[in-house]
């Protein structure tokens, strides 16, 4: 079977569960028919267990750009200066051509917390090559991306678990 060379640029966003799932789960899917897959993380920096897959599939890079999860915090110069390098990073990733999908995770929080423009994120979106699939993910996507994207699926909460004091499970959130 021939991989379909479209490009396109998803949007996982919205305040329920599942947006860095959904984006897992299509690199699973990439991986598995043998395309190369660039996982990069904007604001995590602490070790989950999706950043196993790197290890466990051969044709896939996963990187960090942070150094945890500042959510309810003030972000750093640090921060500032990770999220300056994802961005280099990611501009060379989806410049250079050599991956059949791109994920940029969270990176929809780093744009919320100030540390990556819109007109950045616009930026990432026209310079990837001609067959590259891009996913975009967080929290609060900017309607200007949300606008220029191909497809968008935002996660709605109705109900969670966390509601009732369960705390994050290693292997399901984290």
């Amino acid at each position: 079977m021939e991989f379909v060379k479209s490009g396109f640029v998803h949007v996982y966003t919205g305040n329920g569960k599942g947006k860095t799932t959904a984006a897992f789960g299509m690199a699973l899917r990439a991986a598995a028919s043998g395309m190369h897959v660039f996982i990069g993380q904007f604001i995590k920096g602490m070790e989950y267990g999706e950043m196993k897959i790197a290890q466990l599939m051969s044709n896939v890079v996963l990187e960090q750009f942070g150094r945890g999860c500042f959510i309810h915090k003030t972000p750093s110069p640090e921060d500032f200066r990770l999220a300056r390098e994802g961005l280099v990073r990611s501009e060379d990733i989806l410049s250079g051509g050599s991956y059949d999908l791109v994920i940029l995770d969270e990176i929809f929080i780093a744009h919320f917390f100030g540390l990556i423009s819109s007109s950045e994120i616009l930026n990432l979106m026209n310079m990837r090559s001609e067959g590259t699939e891009l996913v975009l993910t967080g929290r609060k996507a900017p309607q200007e991306i949300i606008d220029r994207a191909d497809l968008v699926t935002e996660m709605v909460e109705i109900k969670h678990y966390y509601a009732r004091g369960v705390q994050a499970r290693k292997g399901i959130e984290f």
